[in-house]
């Protein structure tokens, strides 16, 4: 997977937008106003990567299964992992967790916000 899969991929979720807040060199990814993803669009020492929030506990195994995967960059360790995207993380696996991370979202939102969410329809 390339950075430009990854990107395609982060906007294929339902009603994903995609913006530069943190300067032109950083994607982010947010579902009902709340970030899902970021990502870097220069390489930091020959890799890009993308971070994506994930359940603490989660978190920690998947950094010990794969190199490709480590604390969140610029974020709360707890709560978000940085992904190497061309690593030993499966592309299968890149997928899973940006969906994941959308669900780590939803999940934390109001009721209300949530069933907002479940009823749109995919994509805008």
């Amino acid at each position: 997977m390339n950075i430009e899969e990854v990107r395609e991929a982060c906007l294929s979720i339902k009603g994903a937008t995609e913006s530069f807040p943190f300067g032109e060199d950083t994607l982010v990814y947010k579902v009902m106003d709340k970030m899902f993803a970021y990502m870097g669009l220069e390489s930091r020492d020959g890799e890009f990567w993308l971070s994506l929030k994930c359940d603490p506990e989660k978190a920690i195994d998947l950094r010990e299964l794969y190199t490709g995967i480590r604390p969140g960059y610029h974020s709360n360790k707890k709560y978000w992992n940085t992904i190497v995207i061309e690593s030993d993380v499966p592309d299968r696996m890149i997928l899973e967790l940006i969906q994941h991370s959308v669900d780590e979202v939803i999940k934390k939102l109001p009721k209300t916000k949530q069933a907002e969410y479940n009823n749109q329809l995919n994509g805008y």
